[in-house]
């Protein structure tokens, strides 16, 4: 017995199966074999192919079926269902019906491995191969011949440069348009990972050509063709000319016209005269704020939606007080907001109150005896992944 580690399409009892990759030694289970390809093929022995028909792998074929069709065409039983199907039907209990769904289910597991093998051939790995056969099913080979840079964008974990070397091995050449299309989505991806939405026209060719090794009039040529169908939207920043992926550029609108509607809203509190309200807190926390800080809090006072950004101690947390305090003098129902469970923790140290993430904030607010809370939201990753959120949002 050999254990075999790895990803295939469908498996069934009676199959052999054909696997390289590499021998490992697990901790826990011991040998094992590594599998990057798995390739199988059907049976050939009279048992094998019994145990294959027995499996369920073919609709309207079950144990005793199986049994019939081995005993009447022995190990030539899939050459009698691709080759002579009529004759399935001398078998005893075999009618049309079931005849026609032998026949289906047997096209469909002989399009599987016609795919998997087609995927092999072309370096791909099973595993990946695996998802490109259940992301497209019996398309995949057109899909893969026609236009392999789609597995960029409709297959999570295949990059452009995985579908171009892909395309590249089914003699796609370089300057090809749909390599070039597929490679402008590719160019602002990458500006993505840098913290960017869009970027500026002339920033992204220079850029396109340098990753993809193309003149640049092909570039415009290709970004004239994605703007017209919408995978890029292109939109001015200031004075300046600038492309977008679709996705982002309809999220940073939506983000926009939210804040905007949040911030023109009515405050949810009577109105504070500042000039009275800090000297009072200073009194009672016994702390001189800066005079940053006292902008922040008359600010957040007559604002809908407020965010303060700085770097550890700079003093956001005794703004945060503050504005927490003057507020809950006035009788203002306050509720605080975090991402995680953990910065909820960290905000409730800070503030002396119970901070909730933002997803049992949202079902109190959602609730009608709650309507008229006051969210605080701290720390919401509005910059990318990569710069770590100092940022502390007042609705």
């Amino acid at each position: 017995m050999v254990t075999v580690i790895g990803h295939a399409a469908t498996i069934a009892a009676g199959e052999w199966i054909t696997a390289s990759g590499e021998w490992v030694n697990d901790r826990t289970h011991g040998q094992q074999f590594k599998a990057r390809f798995l390739r199988t093929s059907p049976p050939t022995s009279a048992e094998g192919i019994e145990k294959y028909l027995s499996s369920g792998m073919i609709r309207g074929v079950g144990p005793i079926y199986a049994k019939k069709l081995v005993r009447a065409f022995g190990e030539k039983v899939f050459e009698v269902i691709e080759g002579t199907p009529d004759r399935l039907r001398e078998v005893d209990g075999i009618g049309p019906v079931r005849a026609a769904s032998i026949l289906a289910a047997w096209a469909e597991q002989k399009a599987v491995r016609e795919i998997m093998v087609f995927l092999h051939s072309h370096g791909i790995g099973t595993a990946r191969a695996v998802r490109i056969f259940k992301t497209y099913g019996a398309d995949a080979i057109q899909v893969m011949t026609e236009n392999p840079y789609r597995l960029a964008r409709d297959i999570r974990g295949i990059g452009f440069k995985t579908a171009d070397a892909i395309a590249m091995k089914l003699g796609i050449e370089k300057t090809a348009m749909i390599r070039i299309r597929a490679g402008i989505s590719y160019a602002l991806t990458e500006a993505m990972d840098e913290g960017h939405c869009g970027l500026p026209t002339s920033e992204l060719i220079p850029l396109a050509e340098k990753l993809l090794e193309v003149p640049q009039e092909l570039i415009r040529a290709a970004l004239d063709l994605e703007l017209q169908e919408g995978t890029v939207v292109a939109d001015r920043v200031g004075h300046t000319d600038c492309i977008f992926l679709a996705g982002l550029h309809g999220a940073e609108r939506a983000v926009a016209e939210r804040l905007l509607t949040l911030a023109n809203g009515t405050l949810p509190w009577p109105w504070i005269d500042a000039e009275k309200a800090l000297p009072w807190i200073e009194q009672r926390t016994g702390l001189t704020l800066a005079e940053s800080q006292k902008a922040a809090v008359r600010l957040a006072l007559i604002a809908k939606a407020l965010v303060i950004t700085g770097g550890p101690g700079v003093g956001k947390t005794t703004i945060v007080n503050s504005i927490l305090r003057i507020l809950a003098a006035k009788g203002v129902r306050i509720l605080l907001c975090a991402p995680t469970g953990r910065a909820a923790k960290r905000m409730s140290e800070a503030t002396g109150m119970e901070a909730r993430t933002i997803t049992d904030c949202w079902r109190l607010i959602r609730r009608p005896v709650d309507s008229g809370v006051v969210p605080i939201i701290r720390s919401i990753a509005i910059s990318w992944p990569s710069t770590r959120p100092r940022w502390w949002i007042f609705c």
